[in-house]
């Protein structure tokens, strides 16, 4: 198989094509033909040599891709009993190694391909479904009513995480940079869009919300955003950081956070053991995959690039004038369905 090596740690182009054996399923996995892979900001820091893959696995990256079931291992059950067969269309949440023509994934990790949405596109579903769904849900509390502040709403994760939160009937409020940037985050449900280059965004948060803040903030920003985004919570409210595009030491207000009763809690989801993986994975086809065959929420796909222009492919996802996903197509990849272009 073809894959995406890192050569050293280093900037895009310690990107390279490799040869390969191709993995070989073992009890419990499966293997997939790949159509596309979805590319991470947890991509960029493995490359940079700033976040290794797990033990066991492969050391090229990649957290998600689309494609079909070429071979399953020992201990898969079978499509009568829930399970998979070879040619099944799917998608599926990696420990690494989606950057290649073939990758092997434990059983519980992997999804059916969602009704109407493009086998390419839908690659860049799992890793932000996944995310969205265990931050927004299970760590922040959301439900119906609640009120949410999505902190990056145009990034991959951003851009699930406002339409998820919409459909679970939570009040919206989400930022991006700049306005042409907001108007896309309220074409995807944002209640109050906010463009964070221009506008006050702690101000624009407490007047929308008559001085009381948000229940939830999901960040992505880490340290630079810490004191903004307490000053935003409601009292009782969750702040709930998923990245450090901002850096990852700040100082905290512990009078304010004790004050709103608040709390903050930091989460991944490549650390976890293969059993919470694959409770978020069953949670998100039980609740959201019909959210996707009923229209609720789409893939967001800002381009798609050649598996061998995986050192442009991270370029323009630094440049920070992504809007949703960048994916990367594999050369046995389907051609696109008819239709508009997404994203």
């Amino acid at each position: 198989m073809h894959a995406i090596v890192i050569r050293s740690p280093g900037g895009p182009y310690v990107l390279e094509v490799s040869e390969l054996p191709d993995p070989v399923p073992g009890p419990g996995e499966v293997l997939i033909d790949v159509a596309a892979s979805g590319v991470n900001r947890a991509d960029l820091l493995q490359r940079a040599g700033h976040y290794p893959p797990p033990p066991g696995a492969p050391s090229w990256p990649g957290l998600e891709v689309s494609g079909r079931i070429a071979a399953t291992g020992s201990d898969v059950p079978g499509p009568d009993s829930g399970g998979w067969a070879v040619g099944d269309e799917v998608v599926a949440l990696l420990d690494g190694g989606g950057y290649a023509t073939r990758a092997c994934v434990a059983a519980g990790q992997v999804l059916p391909a969602p009704p109407h949405t493009d086998l390419v596109d839908a690659a860049g579903l799992p890793e932000a479904v996944c995310t969205a769904w265990s931050n927004l849900v299970d760590v922040g509390g959301v439900r119906p009513g609640s009120t949410v502040l999505v902190q990056g709403g145009s990034g991959g994760v951003g851009s699930v995480a406002v339409q998820l939160a919409k459909a679970l009937g939570a009040r919206v409020l989400a930022t991006a940079g700049g306005a042409q940037r907001a108007a896309r985050c309220a074409e995807l449900g944002a209640d109050v869009a906010i463009d964070h280059r221009a506008d006050d965004v702690v101000q624009t948060v407490l007047d929308a919300t008559d001085g009381r803040g948000v229940d939830v903030v999901l960040d992505v920003l880490g340290a630079g955003a810490l004191g903004s985004n307490l000053q935003m919570l409601a009292t009782g409210g969750r702040l709930v950081v998923i990245g450090t595009q901002r850096g990852r030491r700040g100082e905290l207000d512990l009078g304010l956070l004790m004050t709103r009763r608040a709390s903050v809690a930091g989460t991944t989801l490549r650390a976890r053991p293969a059993h919470e993986k694959a409770a978020i994975v069953a949670a998100v086809r039980e609740h959201v995959w019909p959210m996707l065959a009923d229209g609720r929420l789409r893939p967001v796909v800002h381009a798609r690039l050649p598996l061998d222009e995986a050192p442009a492919a991270h370029e323009l996802l630094d440049s920070g004038e992504v809007f949703g996903k960048v994916l990367l197509v594999s050369p046995a990849a389907p051609p696109p369905a008819p239709g508009p272009a997404r994203g």
